[in-house]
């Protein structure tokens, strides 16, 4: 207490904060616990940067900006993820007989004495953004096997053999304990490491788990081949499914709290041939982007999208490959346009994220709830706002058309590869050319890019035969940037995902295209073009020169150049 109110003093007399907001922020203290400096800070009293500062000079403590420091990955494995995680510590850099200790308390004497005990080196304490820290730890642990896994994963080999059951289903609690504190380590390491899925996947000796990031596959460790069956059960007991039936895909989800955020769990499992594979979808209600602010579209296409999801009826179509984010581009067109004046129903397969104020319903095959019988139970219930999943059949994509043209707004999505392309799949579907015209009005195409790392991220001038090779000559001779690798990461060039979009409002000379029935893709787009759309590979390239991805990113996943 003398330390904080000695710093709290100190602010005060370099003019940095009045009396009274360090009377209020020490009242908060007194409540919460938290420290004074974060309180102020959270407050908006001072900046992270002015209290670093006045800490340096009052401690005589450096500090460091761990975004621009080379960190020994060597350094950080000395001391355990949990003391790490708990403290909001870091170790930077090894020396002969100590370790430098990146904290934002460096006077927090039982952190220094964890990091001590666990390490077995000397630690000098360094002062670090907690901000910083918080990023940069995430990025560390995110695939670091944490020692209580590799134990449990010790005791697990050494058994040798699969867990003992009461009966064929019944594992005894006694021996399930390990697999219990297995799995629990797997999702809490996932969720720490900003994963989207998690493959659980038996081989031929053992089992393999990765986990995907910003769309890509990392391994992260091997389940022994014995404890294979326990850790599926565990799992499918976790789902709601059968752990008996082996043969048959399955499909359940289930809910934690992890670091006090509600993470839902979607989990599926399928038979191999060397074991049932699981596959976790994570979907963190925290992270959920339902924003429209949060897509990633530029001013000209989201003032265009805006237009759209505010017309008062018709279709709108969001389309592009699975996993390209088109159930969070509705989500944010919804709380978009909720109101309390609306009677809003969405038709999902599954329910991903659950919105305030919108009638979601879950799609239910077995019990005969499709998306069409749900579709027609749905214009029953006077809505102004229809939501439907995904247009799957002809039956659907007619009732969706019906919908449109009989007064409601219809979002849903298709899986085609280009705004242009959705017109001919719909035509495709048995759709009247006529009808088609009148009901649509606009389409939306995207894909999910890998942003670059900020950090380490390189400017390059693009050659003159890449970009002719790149099917892009009139870039050539422009700046552009290129994925390097540094610690923030893990040495990936990349961090986090945005989309690339292509908007195509439906107007009038689209719509006498569209009217004939017989139309091609290329006679759409070039219509749309000339009526002022970006193209997705257009907005890629846009996104590129600013430095939010890189051209190879943008070629790999719009299909750039050859």
């Amino acid at each position: 207490m003398g330390r904080t109110k000695k710093m709290g003093e100190m602010l005060v007399d370099m003019g940095l904060i009045t009396q009274e907001q360090l009377a209020e922020a020490l009242e908060e203290q007194k409540v919460t616990g938290e420290r004074l400096g974060k309180i102020l800070i959270d407050k908006g009293f001072i900046t992270e940067n002015q209290l670093l500062e006045t800490l340096e000079f009052m401690l005589g403590i450096p500090h460091v900006q761990l975004s621009r420091m080379q960190i020994d990955p060597e350094a950080v494995k000395l001391v355990p993820p949990n003391i790490i995680r708990k403290y909001k510590i870091l170790p930077i850099k090894k020396t002969a007989g100590s370790i430098m200790l990146a904290m934002a308390d460096p006077l927090n004497q039982q952190a220094v004495d964890d990091a001590r005990m666990a390490s077995g080196f000397d630690i000098i304490p360094v002062l670090a953004s907690e901000r910083e820290l918080e990023g940069t730890i995430r990025q560390y642990l995110a695939f670091q096997m944490d020692p209580g896994m590799e134990k449990i994963l010790s005791e697990l080999k050494e058994t040798g053999r699969p867990l003992r059951r009461e009966n064929q289903n019944i594992i005894r609690i006694e021996d399930e304990a390990p697999i219990i504190r297995m799995v629990n380590a797997i999702l809490n390491q996932a969720v720490q490491g900003r994963c989207s899925d998690i493959h659980l996947e038996p081989q031929e000796g053992d089992m393999r788990v990765r986990f995907r990031v910003d769309g890509e596959l990392y391994e992260v460790l091997h389940i022994p081949k014995a404890s294979e069956p326990a850790v599926v059960s565990r799992l499918k007991i976790m789902a709601g499914m059968d752990i008996a039936e082996k043969r048959v895909p399955q499909d359940g989800r289930f809910s934690l709290n992890i670091e006090g955020r509600e993470i839902d769990f979607r989990a599926s499992t399928l038979p191999t041939a060397y074991g049932e594979k699981v596959v976790l979808r994570i979907l963190d209600r925290a992270s959920a982007l339902n924003r429209i602010e949060q897509l990633g579209l530029t001013p000209q296409n989201q003032e265009r999208l805006l237009r759209l999801a505010k017309r008062p009826h018709g279709m709108l179509i969001v389309t592009g490959p699975t996993g390209s984010g088109k159930t969070s581009t509705l989500y944010a067109l919804l709380n978009e346009i909720n109101s309390i004046d609306k009677n809003i129903i969405t038709l999902e397969d599954p329910v991903e994220y659950t919105l305030a104020g919108i009638n979601q319903v879950q799609i239910n095959v077995k019990a005969g709830l499709t998306f069409a019988s749900g579709l027609r139970s749905v214009l029953r219930q006077d809505p102004d706002i229809i939501m439907v999943g995904e247009i799957r059949d002809n039956e659907t994509a007619e009732l969706a058309v019906k919908a449109a043209l009989t007064g409601h707004l219809v979002l849903s999505t298709l899986h085609t590869n280009s705004a242009a392309g959705t017109v001919a799949r719909l035509l495709d579907m048995g759709i009247e050319g006529f009808l088609l015209s009148s009901s649509l009005i606009g389409i939306v195409s995207q894909r999910l890019v890998r942003k670059l790392c900020t950090n380490c991220r390189q400017p390059y001038i693009l050659e003159k035969e890449m970009a002719e090779h790149l099917g892009i000559p009139e870039e050539a001779g422009e700046k552009f940037y290129r994925p390097t690798g540094c610690h923030m990461c893990r040495q990936i060039g990349y961090q986090g995902r945005t989309a690339v979009h292509e908007i195509m409002p439906v107007d009038a000379g689209i719509k006498k295209l569209i009217s004939r029935g017989e139309v091609s893709e290329e006679q759409i787009e070039a219509e749309a073009v000339r009526e002022g759309m970006i193209t997705i590979k257009m907005d890629g390239i846009l996104k590129a020169k600013k430095g939010i991805t890189s051209l190879e990113e943008v070629m790999k996943v719009v299909y750039l150049g050859g």
